[in-house]
């Protein structure tokens, strides 16, 4: 694992500025002992509304990056700033050309040093970013070991991102991931609903990420992190 500013990360909750949480919900989020909150999401986000999430979480001592999936939401203050290069897509425009894009508008005022470039390997074909992305889900596990050494060994990019947005993803993908990553930091996101799948998850990747469950079962999503710090994977 390198040695960036998110690698000490285990547990990460990640919120989407379109959707609704109330301030007590964010409290025990942020309060939950997770290492991080990451902001971002695949539709609806808005300077506005990405502002506002930003603002209200920066109220507690957590770290807090940004996914900057839109230049309407590029906010300036967080801590860290992550760059999505979906590698399973044969649309250019998600590999480069919206990066490309941003960097012509917004280049001068990046914070390198706080910047790092996700690897998305997106595998749930039903996810709106697989929609979105027109993602090739349907990989095979040689398939899939080719995109994680291409973002790990060719690309040299810092983290490899195994993403099954609203599922539970096949952990013997995600095991074959884990067994060619040689120096990316492997984060692993989707239908995490429980601290038995955290613990499956965090077994496998450097960092898991956890996201819908905080919307629909607040005391599953605080289980997660409990399951991944602190080994507790059978909770009542």
């Amino acid at each position: 694992m390198n040695g960036t500013w998110h690698s000490h990360w285990r547990h990460a909750f990640k919120l989407d500025p379109d959707k609704t949480i109330g301030d007590e919900a964010l409290e025990a989020i942020c309060m939950s002992g997770t290492d991080a909150i990451i902001v971002g999401g695949s539709s609806g986000v808005t300077y506005e509304n990405t502002i506002d999430l930003m603002a209200r979480i920066r109220r507690y001592e957590v770290d807090c990056a940004l996914e900057v999936s839109t230049l309407e939401g590029a906010v300036p203050g967080f801590d860290g700033y992550f760059v999505p290069l979906v590698l399973n897509t044969d649309r250019s425009e998600w590999i480069v050309g919206r990066q490309l894009q941003g960097l012509m508008e917004y280049g001068a005022f990046v914070p390198w040093e706080e910047t790092a470039a996700q690897g998305y390997v997106i595998l749930n074909g039903e996810a709106t970013a697989a929609r979105l992305t027109e993602a090739r889900t349907a990989l095979t596990e040689p398939e899939l070991v080719a995109h994680v050494q291409l973002a790990d060994r060719l690309l040299r990019l810092p983290i490899v991102y195994i993403e099954y947005s609203g599922a539970f993803g096949d952990m013997n993908m995600l095991w074959a991931a884990s067994r060619h990553i040689q120096d990316a930091q492997l984060f692993y996101g989707g239908g995490i609903d429980s601290a038995e799948k955290a613990a499956q998850a965090a077994e496998l990747a450097h960092t898991i990420v956890v996201g819908n469950v905080v919307y629909t079962d607040l005391n599953a999503a605080l289980s997660t992190v409990r399951a991944v710090k602190h080994g507790e994977s059978n909770l009542p």
